[in-house]
């Protein structure tokens, strides 16, 4: 009896949520990305663990199952599909756990009048508004028009007044990577 409880008590232990090393707890609702490196460990299978970045078209190489599509599936899902690969045709019961070591570098551009424009990077796991992404530029110019911000994202334009949400007026506009911000110059 008590080694049938240490056994479910290890195994417990190995399914625990991925750890990103030197942070805190990664979300199992991550979702994964190009560039992303990771660490993947299969109970009991040493020659299983593998450390690797995913592949600019979204996959990895893994021992036994070759190449395996991963970015686009949060932390969780990709999890799950290593362990239902590996149940079909390898193992009986196979324990995956997938850490992520680094994550990708999620950037995007501020231009127009802003003290440093240029390309910055977006924070681990951190969400950023448009607010932040100023101060991160460095401020506003003495000649912006803070009314005045373009939002670029893909086809998409979007229009902000950072006046009104410097007030706490509206949603907060969330930045993404690949966003294009420019703050408009004032008329006089």
């Amino acid at each position: 009896m008590f080694r049938r409880v240490l056994i479910l008590c290890l195994a417990a232990l190995v399914a625990q949520p991925a750890l990103v090393k030197g942070q805190d707890s990664v979300s199992s609702a991550y979702v994964l990305a190009v560039n992303d490196q990771v660490q993947i460990d299969v109970y009991q299978e040493d020659d299983l663990r593998t450390s690797t970045k995913i592949s600019q078209d979204g996959t990895i190489i893994f021992p036994l199952l070759g190449s395996v599509r991963l970015a686009g599936l949060t932390l969780s899902s990709a999890t799950a599909r290593l362990t239902e690969l590996l149940r079909k045709d390898y193992l009986v019961k196979p324990v995956v756990t997938m850490t992520v070591v680094s994550f990708s570098k999620k950037r995007f551009t501020i231009l127009g009048q802003v003290n440093s424009p240029g390309i910055k990077e977006l924070p681990d796991q951190e969400g950023m508004d448009i607010l932040d992404a100023i101060g991160l530029a460095g401020g506003y110019t003495r000649i912006a028009n803070p009314s005045r911000i373009t939002v670029k994202r893909g086809s998409q334009v979007i229009q902000i007044d950072g006046k009104a949400a410097a007030k706490g007026e509206g949603r907060k506009f969330q930045v993404q990577a690949g966003d294009t911000i420019t703050v408009a110059e004032s008329i006089f």
